[in-house]
């Protein structure tokens, strides 16, 4: 059963490193949240070692440009592992071809930008849907709209047997107050009605494989044991973190805030009777990171 702790800086003795998702436990998608910003500085200052690891699909330099416009200050953080950065190395090693179909946003261009951690990167190029080899999702057309629009591109795509890489596996994300859909929303209604779909964010592999490789770059390579991963989604920190092998502190004042009745604190039998819903087991829980 999981442990409601007061603060991280109750459990941050027992770990080394942090795994900390942004959206929902960092930042809201306006600005910084002080108390974790705080906590994340305390537990840097004590000799702990911060990777943010986050389901954007922007290039590492995106978001930390995004974290300044935020308000996060760099001393919060050492590292950045993004699903964008691992999204891109799979695109430049040509696993949906070379030329692709682009589902996104004109801000989430530099997923196109060169690469120089693949070796002999593919030359991609952007097409009409009816030209693609596959499809690169970094998120819908428009986040407030439900992502069934897509609906007869989708079918067209599957018809064609082309793969999606999803950049983002995150369903939705709360911006502010406002919930958007997300990049692994259009995946799984792509999944569906048949289609392939391709990830490489949370809760999958690849972005902690790359997540370790930023703490080895920093001159850490630490057992499982030492690392604790922080997010607020079940389905994506949580399971990802089980399936990493590390422990997990679940924010439940995210995107789960009104099932475990979260104010300050979750109530503890909301926040059982969900955990036992979504099958995951967080080492320790906690309203808001602080």
């Amino acid at each position: 059963m999981t442990q409601i702790i007061p603060s991280l800086a109750a459990i941050s003795e027992q770990y080394e490193a942090l795994f900390v998702d942004l959206w929902g436990c960092v930042h809201n998608g306006i600005t910084a949240l002080p108390e974790a910003v705080a906590a994340l500085q305390s537990y840097r200052a004590h000799g702990g070692t911060v990777v943010l690891v986050t389901n954007s699909p922007r290039p590492q330099v995106g978001v930390e440009a995004q974290l300044k416009h935020f308000g996060v200050p760099d001393d919060a953080w050492d590292s950045i592992a993004t699903s964008g950065d691992s999204a891109r190395a799979a695109m430049f090693q040509s696993v949906v071809g070379k030329r692709v179909y682009f589902i996104g946003l004109p801000h989430d261009l530099p997923f196109f930008d060169p690469i120089h951690v693949v070796s002999n990167p593919v030359e991609i190029t952007r097409v009409a849907l009816d030209e693609a080899e596959g499809i690169v999702c970094t998120g819908p057309f428009d986040g407030t709209v439900d992502p069934t629009v897509l609906l007869p591109d989708l079918r067209l795509a599957q018809r064609n047997g082309l793969k999606l890489l999803c950049a983002n596996p995150d369903l939705v994300v709360d911006r502010g107050t406002r919930r958007e859909w997300c990049a692994g929303a259009v995946a799984q209604l792509y999944q569906e009605i048949g289609g392939q779909s391709l990830y490489f964010g949370k809760p999958h592999a690849p972005i902690y494989d790359l997540a370790r490789k930023r703490l080895e770059a920093l001159g850490k390579s630490l057992p499982n044991a030492a690392i604790l991963a922080i997010g607020d989604g079940a389905q994506t920190d949580i399971s990802g973190a089980r399936d990493a092998g590390i422990d997990a502190l679940f924010i439940t004042g995210g995107l789960a805030a009104q099932e475990t009745l979260t104010r300050q604190q979750p109530d503890p039998i909301a926040l059982a009777d969900y955990l036992d819903n979504q099958s995951v087991a967080p080492a320790f829980s906690i309203g808001f990171l602080r």
